[in-house]
């Protein structure tokens, strides 16, 4: 199947990877390969529960309204362009996706049905399935690629770029059967997403190892943002991983968050950061490892949450009885690859989109269901640019901070961030004695040491902790890959990816020495206005 010719070689099969397919092969006619770990359905995207975030009724909503709450979320490192052009976009990317098959949740005179979550000003989340809104996207955008890819790539994994001359042109991977091969294209898109089984507690599947980042690190490309790690407020309290989501749309359709004594103690509406910690605070205060969401007065649950009614009822939970108990888990990973607004990364030929990328969109958090939509706008976007011929990135989106940025973060333009440069962690040298060969316990031990160190509050020494980690784990990956190359396992090249995701987010968390967004430091718990700049990996 490794076939030069291919136009395009996407990595990963999440909304971000499909979109930008089914746009080269169904518009453009282009020779496209998609590569995936997985099977092909099976991505982050199908676990996205509450929905798009999309102004698809100008009244009362507007995209001005959309653009305003997504840079207050973002916490002053949003890039405004990208915004603009994430809320413009979005709606013709919605129609896009529904003219394929999609088929979301409407009213019975046909209109379609609004939600509205945490940080929206107003209902404009669009949802299928009631809380299986991902599952739905990935099934259309499924279908549409099987008909016009040229090359499907099931169970491999991609482990490193090539890059030639100066120019990405493939990657090195592993086939089902644990043989090296190349494939190679004349341009990459990674839309792999993120890092979420950096962290213990977890709504992210076994699979979002930051192999896409990872591979950037390694190869120099530029990465910003890193150290913004989402967590999710109302993952539930279970035994259970991935943790179950119990989506944010609950808590847009009138549930409650209550601390142990049945008290509300938190404005549900507010951005997924600000809840979390809340919840940390009363959890930590009260000595208990969870808190509840009350959803017992809301009206026809089964009926309107039928997924989440489905999960509850297998683990013996009855919403319209029972309190839940929820917990924040780690959920998502605001940053990643440098990209302008047209995806292209530092390193010509390489492109990015979704999860994996940092188009200033997120800034220091996410706003809710902006990352479905995220992903169905800059995967085409990437797919228009190769398709006009660009090569390498201009000084567009967050694209500013690298190459118009300085090295004080200053301001590059109004409405853009300036970024402040890195050097990425120095690698480490080879455990002594050799790997251990047990990459479970070595994945666990980096989890849970992620979990206290660099979770939802950090701190100088327990990013420390977290940092001899991180340490400890790369130093068994080095170890195997002096004995075994790229004959080792699979769980030890995602070992390694983690292992490199992790050091470089201690990295840029010890460095930035302020809470804002998603990083929240005990020592310093205020928000730094001189801070107001990306921490660029280089």
């Amino acid at each position: 199947m490794n076939d030069p010719q291919l136009d395009l070689l996407v990595l990963g099969s999440g909304v971000s990877g499909l979109s930008a397919a089914v746009r080269a092969a169904d518009t453009h006619r282009m020779r496209v390969g998609v590569l995936t770990k997985a099977e092909l359905p099976q991505s982050t995207t199908r676990w996205a529960q509450g929905g798009v975030a999309a102004v698809l009724n100008q009244d009362p909503d507007s995209t001005d309204l959309h653009l305003a709450d997504t840079l207050s979320a973002g916490a002053g490192l949003c890039d405004t362009e990208a915004v603009r052009v994430l809320v413009d976009e979005g709606p013709d990317r919605v129609l896009d996706l529904i003219a394929l098959g999609a088929a979301f949740d409407r009213d019975p005179d046909g209109t379609l049905q609004l939600a509205r979550e945490g940080g929206h000003s107003q209902p404009r989340i669009v949802h299928a399935g009631g809380a299986a809104t991902g599952a739905e996207v990935e099934r259309a955008l499924v279908v549409a690629v099987q008909r016009g890819a040229s090359a499907v790539y099931e169970h491999h994994f991609a482990v490193d770029l090539i890059v030639e001359g100066g120019r990405c042109c493939g990657v090195t991977a592993i086939d089902p059967d644990g043989e090296p091969l190349e494939v190679r294209a004349r341009n990459v898109l990674i839309t792999t997403g993120g890092a979420g089984q950096l962290y213990a507690i977890t709504t992210n599947p076994t699979e979002a190892t930051g192999d896409g980042i990872a591979m950037a690190l390694r190869a120099g490309v530029a990465v910003a943002d890193i150290e913004f790690i989402q967590f999710h407020p109302t993952a539930l309290h279970h035994e259970a991983m991935p943790r179950p989501l119990l989506s944010e749309a609950l808590r847009g359709h009138g549930a409650l968050l209550l601390d142990a004594r049945g008290e509300r103690f938190v404005d549900e509406l507010q951005p997924r950061d600000v809840v979390s910690r809340a919840e940390l605070e009363v959890m930590v205060t009260q000595g208990i490892d969870h808190v509840y969401l009350d959803a017992r007065h809301l009206e026809d649950f089964a009926a309107r949450f039928p997924t989440i009614d489905t999960a509850l009822r297998e683990v013996g939970l009855d919403a319209t009885v029972d309190l839940l108990p929820v917990a924040p888990a780690a959920h998502y990973t605001c940053g990643g690859i440098v990209s302008d607004l047209d995806g292209a990364s530092s390193l010509p030929g390489l492109w990015v989109a979704g999860e994996a990328s940092c188009t200033g969109v997120h800034g220091a958090n996410r706003l809710a269901s902006n990352s479905l939509l995220e992903g169905m706008v800059f995967g085409p976007r990437a797919v228009e640019a190769i398709e006009r011929g660009q090569v390498g990135p201009s000084a567009t989106g967050a694209m500013r901070a690298v190459l118009g940025g300085d090295t004080e973060g200053a301001p590059v333009a109004a409405g853009t961030i300036g970024g402040r440069m890195l050097a990425r962690p120095e690698p480490v040298a080879p455990a002594a004695g050799g790997p251990s060969g047990d990459w479970v316990a070595v994945r666990d031990r980096l989890q849970r040491a992620m979990s206290l160190g660099a979770g939802v509050v950090r701190d100088t020494a327990s990013l420390a902790e977290a940092q001899a980690a991180a340490d400890d784990a790369a130093a068994e990956v080095a170890a195997v890959a002096l004995t075994e190359g790229v004959a080792a396992p699979r769980a030890a090249f995602e070992v390694a990816n983690l292992a490199d995701v992790a050091r470089a987010l201690v990295h840029t968390a010890d460095e930035r020495a302020e809470s804002r967004g998603a990083h929240s430091r005990r020592d310093h718990p205020d928000t730094d206005p001189d801070q107001g700049h990306r921490l660029v990996l280089v």
